[in-house]
């Protein structure tokens, strides 16, 4: 697959395209471990629904699983993808070895509940459960993506065309931020007061508090890469000059890389650490992809002749936009602890997800699958979308009225029936996402499954 007026050239290579479609299968796979315990969740929180089930303690261990499925196995592993799209030939013998560990860490921790003690922490960004096969597995499928990672940075790359060079740009600054993130971690845990328990939510909150944050960054920013590739690829030509493109990457890298500042200056287990960490976000997350956004939808408004091909793409896109937005502008909206906060979140990972499945439509072809049903894949972006926004709007008007995060059943003190009517809209948009997420997968995985011979 190859588009001259596009910022990307896809690999042709039979090996690149072997490792990308196997990163693209683990990313894939890890949303099937995530949508078997999401419909738990949703249940666990719908009125009258939830008092038919006992769900005791399952909830939470549901919880995690499904978010560090859905979000940090399911992110890191498309960025594997992108990386091996901008990976040099001579890696990729060694970019399996770097798939296959990240594989067994994956493995290890969808079974985790199953092999040591179910101990669940809803802590913030990597929600833990306290057994050793969890941390085994949380371990090698980070050391398996900083594998990957690692071979971006520093072997050899060929030499680019100016604006193939933007777009390694993009993807080179966010696998920075995320190994940034990684020795984050280490800092910290290095750092941890000894008179802070282990094996409590507290311990586990300060542990990933800052490179949760830092590795938002890396989610953003390839974000952008999505964004920008699909609407060149819908267009037709750039949607800026490459100046401008690769000064939005150094907007949306900067913050992240003030990060390590934040642990030299404050304790990492004070507040003034937390406050840093927090506002580092608030002020720094949102200006590269603001500009971004607005570029890619001129750049949509003023190319009106679309391919049948690349309407999926387009639509992919202008949701991704939408809900970007709107998980943004509920951010503006929090005063307390309660379930607006999901909302905004789920706004930013729903945005992040929709611009991965507009790339993975758009891939396929080009690791030598057809291309899945255009029809359908509208159909499954539509119903992904609105079930979406549903399922966030729900979750922020249900804030307004005081529920309460990571909470299911009668614990969420719906009382009134304008408590209960917002939680029913939560729990409606999230069966219709659950069901657009299934047929995502089911049309990627017949598209894995049926090579394309004219290819």
């Amino acid at each position: 697959m190859s588009d001259n007026s596009s910022i990307f050239s896809f690999p042709t290579t039979t090996s690149h395209k072997s490792l990308a479609t196997a990163w693209l299968t683990l990313a894939l796979s890890s949303l099937i471990g995530a949508g078997l315990v999401v419909l738990l969740i949703i249940l666990a929180r719908t009125p009258v629904i939830h008092d038919l089930i006992p769900w005791a303690g399952s909830f939470k261990t549901a919880l995690v699983i499904h978010v560090d499925l859905s979000v940090l196995v399911w992110f890191l592993s498309f960025a594997g993808l992108f990386a091996v799209i901008a990976m040099p030939k001579s890696s990729v013998a060694a970019g399996k070895v770097a798939l296959w560990v990240a594989v067994l860490g994956a493995l290890l921790i969808t079974f985790s509940p199953f092999l040591g003690e179910d101990a669940p922490f809803l802590n913030n960004y990597v929600p833990v459960l306290a057994n050793g096969a969890f941390f085994s597995g949380l371990t090698l499928f980070v050391a398996g993506f900083c594998a990957i990672a690692l071979l971006l940075c520093f072997k050899h790359q060929e030499q680019q065309q100016k604006e193939k060079l933007v777009v390694r740009s993009g993807v080179t600054s966010a696998i920075i931020i995320a190994l940034l993130s990684v020795v984050s971690l280490l800092y910290t845990y290095l750092a941890i007061p000894q008179e802070l328990a282990r094996d409590t939510e507290l311990y586990y909150e300060t542990l990933f508090w800052g490179a949760g944050h830092i590795l938002q960054f890396t989610h953003t920013q390839l974000m952008m890469v999505a964004w920008i590739w699909l609407a060149t690829v819908i267009t037709g030509k750039p949607v800026a000059k490459p100046g401008l493109l690769l000064l939005i990457f150094i907007i949306g890298a900067f913050p992240a890389v003030l990060g390590p500042a934040i642990h030299v200056i404050y304790p990492v287990d004070s507040l003034e650490h937390r406050l840093a960490f927090t506002d580092l976000m608030y002020w720094g997350g949102g200006i590269a992809p603001l500009i971004a956004g607005v570029l890619v939808f001129r750049a949509l408004l003023t190319n009106k002749q679309i391919s049948n091909e690349n309407r999926s793409l387009r639509l992919a896109l202008l949701y991704s936009l939408v809900l970007f937005g709107v998980g943004g502008w509920i951010g503006f909206m929090i005063t307390a602890v309660n379930v607006t906060i999901p909302a905004h979140y789920h706004g930013s990972i729903v945005s992040i997800t929709l611009a991965y499945m507009g790339v993975t439509y758009h891939v396929l072809p080009g690791l030598g699958f057809k291309r899945p049903s255009v029809v359908w894949a509208n159909r499954q972006l539509i119903l992904y979308s609105t079930g979406s926004l549903l399922h966030i709007l729900g979750l922020a008007w249900s804030g307004g009225h005081g529920v309460q995060r990571k909470t299911a059943g009668a614990a969420q003190g719906l009382e009134s029936l304008s408590d209960k009517i917002p939680m029913w809209i939560m729990g409606l948009g999230g069966v219709l996402a659950v069901i657009g997420g299934i047929l995502f997968l089911v049309l990627a995985f017949k598209a894995l499954s049926n090579p394309d011979d004219s290819n």
